[in-house]
């Protein structure tokens, strides 16, 4: 199992950089080609969540992406260190329907939509989202 640890400040102009290392790692991992597009978009969006949800709560730590191949499998989890929600209760300063929470929300259907494998955490301490696609076997590639 290879892991690349990916660590940005939380600047939307990194976002970019975070996208084209998750490909090109997706890629040597041996994701298909007509999916690429779909990790690229996938991982924009998880990045500009992270980076969005660090900046609203003035939080300077990076942004924390792995990007861990696996035998039959590709993975990539964003991490934040933003308090979320548990559930039953609320984060300090969250309003109920406020623009940053229907936001938060669109960005996470928009994965939904793009990766059939989401896990979504979050507590009060930070959340993730792994995404995960399958990678075709080397040996599978030159036939």
């Amino acid at each position: 199992m290879a892991t690349v640890e990916l660590r940005f400040s939380a600047l939307p102009e990194h976002v970019r950089t975070a996208r084209l290392v998750a490909a090109a790692v997706a890629r040597r991992a041996g994701v298909d080609e007509a999916v690429l597009d779909e990790v690229r978009l996938a991982v924009g969006e998880a990045c500009s969540r992270a980076v969005g949800l660090h900046r609203i709560g003035g939080i300077s730590a990076p942004v924390k992406v792995l990007l861990i191949e696996e035998e039959k499998q590709f993975s990539i989890e964003v991490g934040d260190e933003a308090p979320h929600a548990v559930p039953g209760e609320r984060v300090p300063g969250e309003v109920p329907g406020d623009a940053e929470t229907e936001e938060d929300e669109m960005g996470l259907a928009v994965i939904s939509g793009l990766v059939d494998d989401v896990e979504v955490s979050a507590g009060e301490h930070g959340g993730s989202i792994r995404m995960r696609w399958p990678t075709v076997p080397p040996a599978a590639l030159l036939a």
